[in-house]
């Protein structure tokens, strides 16, 4: 399947994702060309001084940018409780699983080259993956619960990495017993490089059929070894020669060991240092893993830059990354109402969301009453460790919020995204 196969095949979809809706009693979105009110912008600052002073955070930084410049810009506490050591743009978070953004967007560039395409089989580039199973529970009439291995019903696509319906889940959530041979897999012991890690995964069991279900896990780890497959090159030299070198993404990558960088390393308070995700970050220690799920960093004088360019639809500064109808494909809702995809209690786009291949896309107002603020096409992801990125292109508008809050993080995104849309008027 190429670019315009799929473009056709989804056109309705994104019809409907660009379609307006009124604003009027229970709706959420506002009309294009909304503006700021700063009076209530204000709010978000005394939100956040109210984060630090009662220690829930150790800072954060955080920009609204609308028309291609900031209407807000603020940070907030210090990098380290210990240190001391103010927030500034140059400081350095750990990006979690919004590296699965930054992995995604590389991915659709390789598409867009013909190295890959969305309909390859896994297999085609690490057989392995032609002898995976899926995992299914089977019940006896004690009660007790055993897994079934029953062969594929078709292979793993790229686009099914891309979408997260690889079958392919994490080991630190939920109790399934696929989950549970994960964790017990020990796949994150010593040290391995995506290679090697592709190997284990391929040994695991499937949590599902490949397409059946939205199922977030190391899917994109396995997307970045095919990168590295057909270009020949580590997944970091890849994404530094097509992404974070043009755009100027300097401080952006895996690993901080300098000491110059290490001063700049933002750190959760230290009751809130568990970022839960069944390992331990070592992000100061250079590791062969360079995980495309959740191990990048980034500051905010990069990640902007990022944000600015899926903004504008896929270029910055007369430079093209992804061809608009690249960009299309990519932030056009795969997982919707035909497609074939079941979502579960760990469908974590959300309510009111569906999932293009790299961030979740508003599709509708969701069943909450009120619904959440936002407008459709919508794109957004986060990660773990309390990072946070929301494009709203009908506002031309993106906002990013960066801190390491694993505990908190959820509230603190819920409260930031109400009061930036509480503040817009027309």
């Amino acid at each position: 399947m190429n670019l315009s196969q799929l473009s056709r095949a989804i056109a309705v979809g994104a019809v409907l994702l660009a379609a307006p809706s009124a604003r009027a009693e229970g709706t959420y979105e506002i009309p294009a060309g909304a503006h700021f009110n700063q009076q209530k912008l204000a709010k978000i600052t005394e939100f956040f001084k109210n984060e630090v002073a009662t220690g829930k955070i150790a800072g954060a930084d955080v920009l609204i940018q609308q028309h291609g410049k900031p209407v807000y810009h603020e940070t907030f506490g210090v990098q380290d409780v210990a240190s001391k050591a103010p927030i500034t743009d140059n400081t350095i978070f750990r990006l979690s699983s919004l590296t699965k953004v930054i992995t995604s967007v590389v991915a659709m560039q390789l598409i867009q080259d013909g190295k890959i395409k969305l309909d390859d089989p896994v297999s085609k580039y690490i057989p392995s993956f032609a002898n995976v199973k899926v995992g299914v529970e089977k019940k006896a009439e004690d009660g007790t619960k055993t897994l079934e291995l029953v062969p594929l019903t078709r292979p793993i696509t790229i686009l099914d990495l891309m979408r997260q319906t690889s079958g392919i889940t994490y080991g630190f959530y939920g109790d399934s017993l696929v989950r549970k041979a994960y964790k017990d897999a020990n796949i994150y012991a010593g040290e391995f490089d995506l290679a090697e890690f592709a190997e284990r995964i391929a040994k695991l069991p499937l949590h599902n059929q490949p397409g059946a279900l939205w199922q977030y896990g190391h899917s994109t780890d396995i997307l970045a070894r095919i990168m590295e497959i057909v270009s020949g090159k580590s997944l970091l030299e890849i994404e530094r020669e097509k992404l974070l070198d043009p755009l100027g993404m300097t401080d952006t990558g895996f690993f901080v060991t300098e000491p110059e960088r290490l001063q700049r390393l933002a750190q959760p308070v230290p009751n809130d240092s568990d970022f839960r995700v069944g390992r331990q970050y070592r992000t100061e220690v250079r590791q062969k893993w360079e995980s495309a799920s959740g191990g990048m960093v980034s500051t905010m004088n990069d990640f902007s830059r990022f944000a600015q360019m899926l903004l504008n639809g896929g270029s910055f500064e007369g430079k093209t990354y992804l061809t608009p109808e690249t960009f299309k494909l990519m932030t056009t809702d795969h997982v919707g109402p035909n497609s074939g995809v079941d979502r579960d209690y760990f469908y974590f786009p959300g309510d009111g969301f569906g999932f293009g291949l790299g961030f979740a896309v508003r599709t509708d107002p969701g069943n909450a009453k009120p619904p959440p603020p936002g407008d459709l096409g919508e794109l957004k992801w986060d990660g773990a460790s309390g990072c946070y990125l929301v494009i709203d292109r009908k506002q031309d508008m993106f906002f990013i919020l960066l801190e390491q809050t694993p505990s908190e993080r959820q509230r603190v995104q819920r409260t930031l995204k109400q009061l930036i849309y509480e503040a817009m008027e027309n």
